[in-house]
């Protein structure tokens, strides 16, 4: 008799699917996860590095799938110059093999724990060179994928409208298994931007065709300065100094003084490795952040009423944030359907802080402000956005999302209900 054939007699029960965290080292352990006949919990969502500052990758009552087991390099093809990976590698660990063979990513992405996988399915931006290389996604030209029927679905350059989709897909269409992308157009900005003292140090990059030697030492110095020295000397002064005022003068003044000191011709001149292999962090740093998008037309304007609004917050109830915001341009770029610079150019900006305690209160606000200058949310990345905005600022582009989204998954087996808010 077939295990259908048995009856709920009331002597027997079968075992509820449990909650839990699985992380697959191979495709098959991969596909068993995935498996409708499989006894595991729904919905399924997939996490690689857990960089996220929204729930998108969260899975309380269901199942969570950790990439960072399928951490394999499979080719670097120095002739084509593609390269290709499982989901699971970390981007320090693929910028350091790449460099190897005098290669490099085409674009200049921060985050460097993050995983390939969660860096091609959510936005991974940096102030990139040229007028495709904001997006690390933007240089995929193939991926394998296991679909929501844990089937292996191969998407390449000749489907383009489903690569597409599946560019910045926030692991809704499947689970990203592994990838294929362009390696190696002309300037990138990225800046620090300290509202309290109405300053910015800006960081202009541009390609030279012989720009030097580079040195992975200065750039050192660089990410230590700014993003563990900052953070845990402003974590210390709040505990010990109980007067806002002094405790702001003095955080502010140590900001300043450090992205005066670090962003200066210490740091001239650098490739991708050098500027990008000393963040191999297993772990994200402790930070608070919120990411919001701002076209680049406007983006004077909405930073000096992003200066404002700072101020104004600080006077109404007394929170800020201690460490400086970060922005960068990026280029317009339609090769993902859900890309936030799908029709113009923007501008990144991350508001960050060590500060918990007024932090959920501020994002809301924070989003307000952003909803009021024409900011287009990122799933991943922006806290206490509104699906209304989102449908909004995405317009049409969702609702063909939602169309692939539901072919592929039509029982909602990788949708959460944060997700659910937007995709459902």
């Amino acid at each position: 008799m077939q295990a259908s054939g048995f009856r709920d007699t009331g002597r027997f029960m079968l075992r509820p699917a449990r909650p839990g965290v699985y992380t697959p080292t191979n495709l098959a352990k991969l596909m068993r996860c995935l498996d409708p006949q499989g006894n595991i919990a729904l919905p399924i969502r997939t996490r690689g590095a857990g960089s996220a500052s929204t729930d998108c990758n969260q899975s309380p009552a269901g199942t969570v799938i950790r990439t960072t087991g399928l951490d394999r390099i499979v080719r670097i093809d120095a002739y084509n110059h593609t390269v290709t990976a499982e989901a699971g590698v970390r981007l320090g660990t693929l910028v350091s093999a790449l460099a190897k063979q005098g290669l490099e990513l085409i674009g200049n992405h921060d985050s460097m724990e993050r995983t390939l996988g969660g860096a091609l399915a959510s936005p991974c931006m940096g102030p990139g060179i040229g007028d495709r290389a904001s997006y690390l996604s933007s240089q995929l030209i193939n991926v394998k994928v296991i679909t929501a029927a844990g089937k292996v679905m191969n998407v390449s350059e000749q489907k383009q409208h489903l690569l597409n989709a599946f560019r910045l897909s926030y692991g809704l269409l499947g689970v990203i298994y592994e990838a294929t992308l362009r390696v190696a157009q002309d300037v990138g900005l990225k800046f620090y931007l300290l509202p309290h003292r109405n300053r910015v140090y800006i960081d202009v990059r541009r390609y030279e065709t012989d720009p030097g030697s580079a040195y992975e030492t200065p750039w050192r110095i660089k990410d230590w300065g700014e993003s563990t020295v900052l953070p845990h000397v402003f974590k210390s002064l709040n505990r010990v100094i109980p007067i806002p005022s002094v405790r702001y003068k003095l955080i502010d003044g140590i900001s300043a003084a450090t992205h005066g000191l670090v962003n200066s011709k210490f740091v001239n001149n650098g490739n991708n490795f050098a500027t990008t292999s000393r963040r191999r962090r297993t772990k994200p740093r402790n930070l608070l952040y919120s990411t919001w998008c701002f076209p680049a037309t406007d983006f004077s304007v909405v930073a000096k009423a992003y200066v404002d609004f700072c101020q104004q917050t600080q006077q109404s109830n007394g929170y800020r944030c201690d460490m400086p915001a970060v922005g960068f341009r990026v280029s317009k770029d339609p090769s993902a359907l859900l890309s936030p610079s799908f029709d113009e150019p923007v501008f990144a900006l991350q508001t960050t802080s060590t500060q918990q305690h007024g932090w959920d209160d501020f994002v809301i606000d924070l989003a307000q402000f952003a909803e009021n200058w024409g900011g287009t949310p990122l799933f991943s990345q922006s806290r206490a956005f509104r699906a209304e905005h989102a449908a909004q600022s995405y317009t049409t582009r969702l609702d063909f999302f939602r169309k692939i989204r539901r072919q592929l998954d039509p029982d909602n087996r990788l949708l959460n209900p944060f997700l659910a808010q937007s995709f459902g």
